[in-house]
């Protein structure tokens, strides 16, 4: 056979059989989701969640997490730990088989856990694949054992170092670099919120976080200690901290029904907006799932009976809708399913029909008991669905003024939008541009085949304090959804969004690099959170970077973004370098924004994300709302990130 004949031939040794770690660390994002900062950071989760199931099971009440001065990080437990003896099937320590085989593990094993968090349980396995270094220690039977990997290959058979009186298991991994090219840094604040998270779902169990990276002023490290008693309840308060309730308390109930743990917590609040999270074995699953359709069936259903029963109702001239039962409600489901089935675009929406009827009936139980022993409270919330009621058909009415004005109703564009020229919504992106100003300069500095520029008057409706109809009639807000082309959904399921006939597949918010912009930006970032929540979790949403500084010599010149690219700059011009400071997009003119801030192969875009849907809830509101105490507080604890003119 010539040469040319083999590279054209397709047989069985064109086949590629990939072994387990070795397909990990070919395909990570199979097994992660992504090799960006998401990615690093389920890495740790990952292995958290094995520390998990051990407390989940009742052999756990402590996990210690640090991140440690060399960038590698530590799980600790106080489990029984991975057991070392020789696996029958494999030759080899049961500890080499969990942490080399892909699928390995207790989890699967019905004995020996009932329940098991972990999205995909893919487990420990794939850390190791994927980790520069990692260092297994197991502290069981009065043994100290120890094994190490590179790369998920081990350096040497598991054996014993020393004595102890301990228990657990303690994993220390370096993330490798050649997968995480973006960056192998953790974020204290991301671990820390999602540690916060798994100690209210799982009370009872104390979670540390410390870093070495970080001292304070008295030569401590930074460390959170999160231990809950009251679980959902306490998490609860903690999301609904910045809202004013219009209840006594936490309505709150845990079981079991059909075999399935169910775990509710709710609360009404004086807020427009309904926010709902659930959880499958401590997984955030955003995009809902029959867990949360029961919730929601128990709920209308008990709260509709109770009200027709108090005649509260006799004088409304119409129907009232399942929305209006949920809004100004903050509520988190958690249950807890042996095999769980995932769907949806991201795999986070709970498939298995028996939860449904497990969630209501528990709900339904919970509301009856409750309303009939606060009577008080159950008049308020009705009072309360009544009031949304009302709004919802004085926003109908707006909403179908806005469906009217957008593109599918075929009467055109918002005056002040200069469009593209481009068809392709893929290859097209609109900027919302603080003020008339900034945005005439963008729109001549723009490139006008494929970017598209939409001028916002002023500061916008804040949405977080706004009534739904007053939203749909605020001017800014309905150039926006119009611009955009989008659908705003149906009376019965007003939040929906119709992305099928969205324009422009990048939506860039553009304001000025100073306390007003960022304010101004705040406020497009809530109503997109409220409103529009579709765009920003299909990463269609985007924020920005114009430069701060322009450092000039003679016939040098050069942007900053921060202040230590313009002290370099500084030193590398020299002496009699002169600086100037853009406060506002409109001190640039078209040439500079468009070299600077819109050029595609030269601005830095910032994509927006959710990483945690409740902690995003939680700022929002506290950022947003009415209480100015939390609020104060997050600035002074923040304020050394921002820089402030005076």
């Amino acid at each position: 056979m010539s040469e040319e004949q083999k590279k054209g031939s397709y047989g069985a040794d064109s086949i590629q059989a990939l072994e387990g770690m070795e397909h990990v660390r070919m395909r990570p994002s199979m097994y992660i989701g992504d090799i960006g900062i998401r990615g690093l950071h389920h890495l740790v989760y990952e292995v958290v969640d094995n520390s998990i199931d051990e407390a989940m099971a009742g052999y756990c009440d402590r996990i210690d997490v640090t991140i440690n001065e060399d960038g590698s990080l530590t799980v600790k437990d106080n489990g029984r730990g991975i057991p070392v003896d020789i696996h029958k099937k494999e030759g080899v320590s049961a500890l080499e088989v969990v942490m080399t085989k892909i699928g390995a593990g207790g989890k699967f094993d019905k004995d020996s856990y009932k329940v098991s968090g972990g999205l995909h349980g893919v487990g420990v396995s794939v850390v190791n694949a994927l980790s520069a270094h990692l260092k297994a220690t197991v502290y069981r039977d009065g043994k100290i054992w120890e094994q190490e990997y590179e790369k998920g290959k081990t350096l040497y058979p598991v054996k014993p170092i020393g004595e102890t009186n301990e228990r657990g298991t303690q994993v220390t991994f370096i993330p490798d670099s050649e997968i995480f090219k973006e960056s192998t840094v953790f974020n204290y604040e991301t671990l820390a919120n999602r540690l916060r998270e798994l100690s209210f779902l799982n009370k009872g169990i104390t979670i540390t976080i410390t870093d070495k990276r970080v001292k304070d002023e008295e030569g401590q490290f930074l460390s959170d200690t999160f231990h809950s008693t009251e679980g959902l309840k306490e998490f609860i308060r903690f999301l609904d901290e910045t809202r004013e309730p219009i209840i006594a308390d936490v309505i709150a109930m845990e079981g079991e029904k059909n075999g399935i743990p169910v775990e509710v917590a709710m609360i009404y609040n004086t807020s427009f907006n309904e926010n709902l999270h659930s959880y499958v074995n401590n997984i955030n699953t955003h995009e809902g799932g029959t867990h949360l359709s029961g919730f929601r069936r128990g709920l209308t259903h008990t709260l509709k009976k109770y009200a027709d029963a108090s005649g509260m109702l006799d004088k409304l001239k119409f129907d009232i809708a399942g929305d209006d039962f949920r809004e100004g409600l903050t509520a988190i489901v958690s249950v807890k399913v042996a095999e769980p089935q995932f769907e949806g675009q991201t795999k986070t929406k709970l498939g298995n029909r028996e939860v449904s009827s497990a969630v209501s009936q528990s709900v339904s139980e919970m509301l009856e008991n409750y309303l009939e022993e606060h009577p008080n409270d159950a008049k308020t919330i009705v009072q309360k669905v009544i009031l949304a009621a009302q709004a919802r058909h004085a926003a109908r009415k707006a909403r179908e003024m806005v469906q009217r004005k957008t593109v599918m109703g075929g009467m055109g564009l918002p005056g002040k939008l200069s469009d593209c020229s481009e068809q392709d919504p893929e290859k097209c992106e609109v900027f919302l541009v603080e003020g008339d100003s900034a945005g005439g300069t963008a729109k001549q500095g723009r490139d006008r085949n494929f970017q598209a520029i939409l001028p916002l008057r002023g500061k916008i409706l804040n949405v977080e304090k706004a009534m739904q109809h007053k939203v749909f009639e605020n001017e800014e807000i309905r150039n926006i959804f119009t611009a955009l082309g989008v659908s705003i959904g149906t009376e019965e399921d007003s939040k929906a969004l119709n992305l099928e006939k969205l324009r422009y597949h990048k939506i860039v918010i553009m304001c000025d690099a100073d306390v007003d912009g960022s304010h101004i930006s705040t406020l497009i970032l809530t109503f997109f959170f409220r409103y529009m929540k579709e765009l920003i979790e299909a990463g269609h949403v985007y924020i920005a970077t114009p430069p701060l500084y322009l450092v000039k010599r003679g016939a040098k010149k050069a942007y900053a973004w921060n202040d230590e690219e313009r002290d370099a700059l500084i030193k590398e011009f020299g002496d009699g370098s002169k600086i100037q400071r853009y406060k506002g997009l409109g001190e640039m003119n078209a040439e500079q924004l468009w070299e600077t801030t819109m050029k595609p192969n030269q601005r830095i875009l910032r994509k927006v994300v959710i990483d945690n849907g409740t902690e995003a809830d939680r700022i929002f509101s506290m950022l947003m709302g009415d209480e100015v105490p939390p609020r104060r507080e997050f600035i002074e604890k923040n304020a050394v990130y921002a820089n402030i003119d005076a």
